[in-house]
């Protein structure tokens, strides 16, 4: 198959952006009349730094490490000669020593991304399917996705930090700042809410598109349905406290780690069940063209 440009993901990030952006001057403009405005400068330094070094960062939350050819020779060999059929600089290969089964793309730009897998997922899934994954999440920053999401996602924690922080810093005054200050909470839940919303509305269709590139990336859709469901079966298995410890990475999980029924609603990902049945269904347009 021929990698063809995602339209209708470029559409979304695009407009995704434009509304946060447009969510966040509004939001500023509020927050301009208040006495967080140290604060958000404050916060600003940080939020660079995380998006400069969101790689680094990632890696580093998950207690991965960066892996050398000579440690990982065949994890090495597969992700070059994906990198190569997806016309890619190769990214940094780095392991996590997870039970979890997953795995993860991250960085700024095609030029500055890393692909990182679990031990788990290395001794849960065979040949096919780890390519499969690893085709999945070249695929995502083929799509320069990640950029976004990391992006969107750092937006969205300064409107929570003020949600989080907003009484402490803003006092009980009844006074006219204290009304403000009241405002000016009220405004970073909404936009914290919509932020939530457009981020995960994106983060569901990035997915079947990245499912749609590693299927191009390999020509082997039914590889990557076939590790999809088994990552997802092997979930249940895992300890509930290495799943707690690695739930704040959902966003660029392949397969995210659900807790009850909240947690599949607030999903950043499709069912694993639709995400094969596209698969099959490609499959199928493939077998038959």
């Amino acid at each position: 198959m021929q990698w063809k440009p995602d339209w209708g993901l470029r559409g979304r990030m695009a407009l995704t952006m434009f509304l946060l952006f447009a969510l966040y001057i509004v939001f500023a403009a509020v927050i301009a009349q208040t006495r967080y405005v140290g604060f958000l400068i404050f916060m600003v330094p940080f939020l660079l730094v995380q998006f400069f070094f969101s790689d680094k960062l990632a890696l580093y939350s998950m207690g991965a490490k960066e892996v050398s050819p000579e440690e990982y020779p065949e994890l090495h060999r597969m992700v070059e000669r994906l990198s190569q059929q997806a016309d890619l600089p190769k990214p940094k290969v780095a392991v996590a020593d997870s039970r979890v089964p997953n795995a993860f793309a991250t960085g700024r730009s095609q030029k500055n991304s890393a692909v990182c897998v679990t031990t788990g997922i290395l001794r849960t899934l065979d040949r096919d399917e780890l390519e499969g994954v690893l085709a999945h999440e070249l695929a995502h920053v083929k799509n320069r996705d990640v950029m976004v999401m990391t992006i969107a996602s750092f937006l969205s924690t300064i409107a929570f930090m003020v949600v989080r922080w907003g009484a402490f810093f803003g006092g009980g005054g009844r006074d006219r700042q204290g009304v403000v200050v009241l405002v000016a909470i009220l405004a970073s839940l909404l936009v914290w809410v919509v932020s939530f919303v457009l981020i995960r509305a994106l983060s569901r269709y990035r997915e079947f598109a990245a499912d749609r590139g590693g299927a191009t990336i390999t020509g082997n859709p039914g590889a990557l349905a076939s590790a999809l469901m088994k990552i997802d079966g092997r979930m249940d298995k895992v300890p509930k406290e290495d799943m707690r410890e690695q739930a704040e990475m959902n966003a660029f999980f392949i397969i995210p780690i659900r807790s009850g029924f909240i947690g599949k609603i607030a999903s950043t990902h499709p069912s694993t069940e639709k995400r094969v049945e596209r698969l099959r269904d490609l499959e199928r347009q493939m077998e038959t063209s």
